[in-house]
């Protein structure tokens, strides 16, 4: 992970961390015909190939061992120092030992799967720590059917660091960061590759992300300039320990040595009619459909307001930054913000991120500061997702909605593919769907619905097989109608409430504009209960929905006050209550 104030000043000190990336490619060629769609499906064809989706994600559940996430994170700890410029020619130590380690983990996993996963480096030449080329390792799964080309990321870094960015001498094992997160993609590319998929899936464990991402920003370069399909990016960084550190970053844990294991955070960018959001929403939906009627510890799946932790990024943001659909998934305890200041006495980015201790003398590890079981459960997260958006089940084009003060949504769906299966999703005050429907034998349909308040709504199509597609765009649906740009029939200017019920360190406020208004400023002012002013939030007015995220901090209680000022005079006015 990186911090950004850290990286802007290294980036005004260091002129080296402004070269280009140049030279991007993929060291075997087969993977790259594979990424953008040339290749014949029957050559990487399983014997006898396993398609169903419920037998597929019952599999992952199955198959993912915690043991295998242990013993990969042990090896990836002995290589010492993980640092994007380190050692690249021992045989032991170094970056270069461990990538080639990762490299023959995925040819081996391939050799157990009918040779069906092509294992390559993405290499690109940038410097970097002193060093000028660098390698992603992937693997890449072939989807069954090139004519729905599509792919699907699953990722995590493999580069550590210590408090210096660039000190390629000191231990850093980075068992938390990151060497969790690419156990994660080692497993499930083993896990994945027995089975069949329409859309071709990558794993890959990224290189530079400490210095400013710089391996997922290749990656991202590299498929825009091949026009390859990326249709999702499952972002794994920091996603083992569950042990909460003094200063983690918020928002997430709450006081020192606190223990969580059954929550992960799901960070992705934007609020209302967010691809990213979607996503995370989609992700948590599998889970629960097919994941947590057989688990045996469930898991909490918390979707975050910001796109990542305060002053933080993730490999996530330079696919988003480029267009493409990504989010971060985190553990909800981390033990440390990477800070290392004076007093600074947490693991996180310093040598101490390390397996664990040995309590009882006996020289050997017995408290491991990564929990393997919890890993494993967040293993099968990612694989349940990643496994029906794969099915590539095409998303309706769009739809219509209209909704009565009676409690009713009435939804129009137009679907070229005719699938005849649809879901529908409500969300109101929440990152979360209030509720998924199901439409069969028809592309039309009335729900109920809250028969007032903020209401958006999405859909998605479902296949024979019961997997449903990646899910549409938002709508906000007032009583009136469809609230499209342009389309509300009501005048003015609506505040809505803000949201979600606040469980995080921010919270979005929203408001609706019919028609454009003369103004010269516009902003959204935050007041405590005592009427002091605590913030301003300039805003533009648009036409339509228009959105403000208030980071108002982790551990803030209360109740405060928004209002919508236009040139000083008071448009609405609402109250926020704070109790996280």
């Amino acid at each position: 992970m990186k911090q950004n104030i850290t990286l802007l000043v290294l980036a005004i000190l260091s002129p080296f961390y402004l070269t280009a990336q140049t030279n991007i490619l993929s060291t075997n060629p087969l993977a790259q015909q594979i990424l953008t769609g040339n290749y014949e499906p029957s050559d990487y064809a399983a014997t006898a190939p396993i398609v169903d989706p419920a037998a597929i994600t019952a599999g992952i559940q199955a198959r993912v061992s915690a043991d295998s996430l242990k013993a990969y994170i042990i090896h990836l700890s002995q290589f010492g120092n993980r640092n994007t410029g380190a050692d690249t020619l021992s045989a032991s130590t170094g970056m270069g030992a461990a990538r080639r380690w990762v490299y023959q983990q995925f040819e081996a996993f391939s050799a157990a799967n009918e040779g069906r996963l092509l294992v390559s480096y993405l290499q690109f030449d940038q410097a970097i720590c002193g060093m000028g080329q660098h390698r992603n390792i992937m693997a890449v799964l072939p989807g069954s059917n090139p004519t729905r080309n599509g792919v699907i990321l699953i990722e995590g870094h493999i580069d550590s660091r210590c408090s210096e960015l660039c000190d390629l001498d000191c231990l850093a094992e980075g068992v938390e960061d990151n060497a969790s997160g690419t156990a994660l993609v080692m497993e499930l590319a083993r896990v994945m590759s027995a089975y069949t998929f329409e859309n071709t899936i990558v794993f890959m464990a990224t290189i530079g992300e400490e210095q400013g991402l710089m391996g997922a920003e290749a990656f991202g370069q590299y498929i825009q300039n091949n026009g390859i399909p990326l249709r999702a990016v499952l972002n794994n960084d920091v996603v083992g320990g569950v042990i909460c550190g003094k200063t983690s970053s918020p928002p997430s844990c709450s006081g020192l040595n606190e223990v969580d294991s059954t929550s992960v955070r799901l960070f992705s960018q934007g609020g209302a009619n967010s691809k990213h959001k979607q996503l995370a929403r989609f992700i948590k939906l599998e889970y629960q459909e097919q994941i947590l009627p057989t688990a045996t510890v469930p898991m909490n799946l918390r979707i975050m307001t910001p796109e990542d932790r305060t002053g933080r990024g993730g490999d996530h943001i330079p696919f988003r930054q480029k267009g493409y659909t990504a989010m971060r998934f985190t553990a909800a305890n981390e033990h440390g913000d990477a800070s290392n200041g004076a007093g600074y006495t947490d693991r996180q980015h310093s040598s101490d991120d390390i397996l664990g201790i040995d309590t009882d003398g006996d020289q050997v590890i017995d408290s491991f500061f990564v929990q393997f079981n919890y890993l494993a459960r967040n293993a099968v997260i990612n694989g349940a997702a990643a496994a029906i958006a794969a099915q590539n089940v095409p998303t309706p084009v769009n739809f219509t909605a209209i909704r009565s003060n009676a409690g009713k949504l009435i939804v129009d769906i137009t679907d070229p593919a005719n699938l005849g299966m649809y879901r529908v999703a409500l969300r109101s005050t929440t990152h979360d769907w209030d509720t998924v429907y199901t439409l069969i034998g028809a592309s039309s349909g009335s729900f109920d619905a809250p028969p007032a308040g903020v209401l958006y709504v999405s859909v998605a199509g479902v296949d024979g097989n019961g997997s449903e597609s990646l899910f549409s765009g938002e709508k906000l649906i007032l009583v009136t109608g469809v609230a499209e740009a342009g389309a509300e029939e009501n005048a003015g200017i609506q505040l809505f409430q803000n949201r979600p019920k606040p469980f995080d360190e921010a919270t979005w406020i929203s408001f609706w504009v019919n028609e454009q208004p003369a103004y010269r400023e516009a902003s959204i002012q935050i007041t405590d209960s005592q009427g002091k002013i605590i913030q301003h939030l300039p805003v533009q007015l648009q036409v339509g929905l228009n959105e403000v995220m208030y980071t108002h901090g982790y551990g803030v209680r209360g109740t405060f006050a928004y209002t919508l000022l236009i040139d000083g005079r008071v448009i609405d006015a609402r109250q926020m209550i704070f109790a996280n």
